[in-house]
């Protein structure tokens, strides 16, 4: 799955914000991705409830329009007394957005098949990069609303999603002192598996294009290490920058000794056809068929008759836990595809009887009050409710669901982010024990 990446910078996002109280944005289109036509616009945003279109022109204007209907392409025209234009300049002086509401009890947009219609304001018109302005319903000084430039550099609309408040308790429990992340730590370096044949547990990472596979080996191996690493490769681009299998071996402070557990990390998962990693692939990694630093080709799986199968693989060559990747703020904007997707991966191990977990990332950029206080993530109503359409959408019990921050621009180590992270490694490495548990030591290669 391609990163369609926001335009809106820290203090616009915030300017804009400001306007919807207690909520966040969701980018739903990106005229410059997806195309300045309504075709493409009605497709992306037609029944995702409260939405707002953030229009950008070369003179600095932020400016839009807001409605908390659905577009639903009826014909009629809409009365919501929630709707409003807006503007603001972040380069200019007036630092508050201007916030104009119709003056029409009758009409606060056209929800046609066409443009996006406020009547004062219509945007991507003639499926073009322009805005038509006419102040009428919504009265404005039109250089103040967009300084006379009806030309667009960008469109983009947002999902406006109330993200609630804080939960009176803490629906799970963690402790947040050092006593308990030296706890873990220790917990987790002293583990080891219950077959003797298998001297370290090893964990499938897999997830979308951007959803954090590689940065959260990267944090895991930052806890251990002491300091911030930045071992795997990771980025923002639009397609996998993890092209090989590799296998990642972390060692326990500034000893020579290993950890009892290995990360592997695997191509990104994408919607097309012949891009991503292959369910295929993914069923030969769980069985240990494939060598590390083997280079993908998503146009044609790993045959057996290949230099870098491994054709004879022992239980210490299989997966023993699938660890899936997720960014929480794009959990509710996963297409149909990449949701069967997961569920064709989730059949294969299923099948294997490997257990697997969901780690949600980046839970700080989905939920501001989490970003204020990185403990409140267990008392976030919007983080509850992401947990809970991951198990919907997958397949999964809420128990199998951890949220993490990983280390992404910190260059020093945060107790409460450690804590996070040996939790979820926690979780994982109970899951391979029940799977060692299972397999005994006359399992046999499958």
């Amino acid at each position: 799955m391609s990163t369609v990446v926001s335009r809106l910078s820290a203090q616009e996002e915030k300017k804009l914000r400001s306007m919807f109280g207690q909520s966040r944005l969701s980018l739903l289109f990106k005229a410059s991705v997806h195309g300045y036509h309504v075709v493409s616009f009605h497709q992306k945003c037609d029944r995702q409830g409260p939405t707002v279109i953030v229009a950008y022109n070369n003179s600095g204007f932020v400016f839009g329009a807001f409605t908390s209907s659905d577009y639903a392409q009826t014909g009629r025209d809409i009365v919501d007394n929630k709707a409003f234009l807006y503007s603001f300049n972040c380069n200019a002086n007036n630092n508050d957005p201007l916030r104009v509401v119709s003056g029409n009890n009758q009409y606060s947009f056209n929800d046609g098949n066409s443009s996006p219609n406020f009547g004062s304001l219509v945007f991507l018109h003639n499926n073009t990069a322009a805005v038509y302005s006419n102040p009428g319903i919504y009265q404005f000084d039109p250089q103040e609303m967009h300084g006379n430039d009806l030309q667009l550099t960008e469109l983009e609309v947002y999902r406006v999603e109330d993200f609630g408040g804080l939960m009176e308790k803490p629906w799970r429990k963690l402790l947040w002192d050092f006593e308990r992340r030296e706890e873990i730590l220790r917990s987790v370096s002293e583990w080891k598996p219950s077959v003797s044949s298998v001297t370290q547990a090893r964990i499938l990472l897999v997830g979308p294009v951007g959803a954090g596979k590689s940065s959260f080996f990267n944090s895991i191996n930052s806890v251990f290490k002491g300091y911030v690493s930045t071992q795997a490769n990771t980025g923002t681009a639009g397609s996998s920058l993890t092209t090989q299998f590799r296998t990642y071996r972390i060692k326990a402070g500034k000893t020579e000794s290993f950890l009892p557990f290995m990360l592997c990390d695997t191509m990104g998962m994408e919607e097309g056809a012949n891009a991503g990693l292959d369910v295929d692939d993914f069923s030969s990694i769980l069985k240990g068929h494939i060598k590390d630093r083997y280079q993908f080709n998503p146009s044609v799986p790993l045959q057996d008759d290949s230099p870098n199968f491994h054709k004879s693989p022992a239980l210490k060559d299989k997966i023993h836990c699938v660890l899936y990747v997720m960014d929480t703020s794009k959990v509710k904007l996963l297409s149909k595809k990449m949701v069967e997707k997961f569920v064709a991966l989730r059949r294969k191990a299923n099948q294997l009887g490997i257990p697997q977990l969901v780690v949600l990332t980046k839970v700080d950029e989905a939920c501001p009050l989490v970003e204020a206080d990185l403990k409140h993530v267990y008392q976030s109503q919007y983080i509850n409710r992401m947990m809970h359409e991951v198990c919907a959408n997958i397949g999964v019990s809420m128990t199998a669901v951890v949220p993490v921050k990983n280390y992404s621009q910190e260059v020093e180590l945060d107790a409460y982010m450690d804590i996070l992270l040996l939790n979820a490694l926690n979780h994982v490495l109970r899951a391979a024990e029940g799977y060692f548990d299972d397999q005994g030591e006359d399992a046999v290669s499958v």
